[in-house]
């Protein structure tokens, strides 16, 4: 995660703060990714949902990363920890990579942490987001 302004809906933006705020009496409250995950929400730029560019991910977004070091692609729905579901490719805005592409366009490159050090992913597309799609309260 970097310092270069991400993208989000208001819509998101107000479900991602109930989440952060009923993470507070759970055994999430004093997780390093809801601190990572407040982070990317106070550098985002917030815009209506009828505004957001079509090449963002946003929540309930189905996009393809690419993996910079290896070229291997991966394909993940972005959602929220109830709906998480790796077997299906649903991943959790809690996960490391989850909340790493929140906000990210096509063409963008971020990295985050893993054991063996930074993984750099790129947005290679946007298969489905919901508010290209005229759904703006997914």
């Amino acid at each position: 995660m970097e310092n270069k302004p991400i993208y989000l809906t208001e819509f998101d933006l107000e479900r991602l703060k109930k989440l952060l705020w009923e993470a507070q009496s759970t055994d999430y409250r004093k997780s390093a990714y809801l601190e990572k995950l407040q982070a990317e929400i106070r550098r985002a730029q917030v815009v209506s949902p009828h505004e957001i560019p079509g090449d963002v991910i946003t929540m309930n977004s189905t996009v393809c990363l690419k993996d910079t070091d290896t070229g291997e692609e991966e394909t993940y729905t972005l959602v929220f920890p109830d709906d998480a579901d790796l077997a299906q490719g649903k991943l959790s805005v809690l996960a490391p990579v989850g909340t790493a592409m929140l906000g990210y366009k096509v063409g963008d490159i971020f990295e985050w942490d893993v054991p063996a050090g930074k993984r750099h992913l790129q947005v290679e597309k946007i298969i489905y987001q919901p508010e290209s799609s005229g759904n703006f309260e997914i």
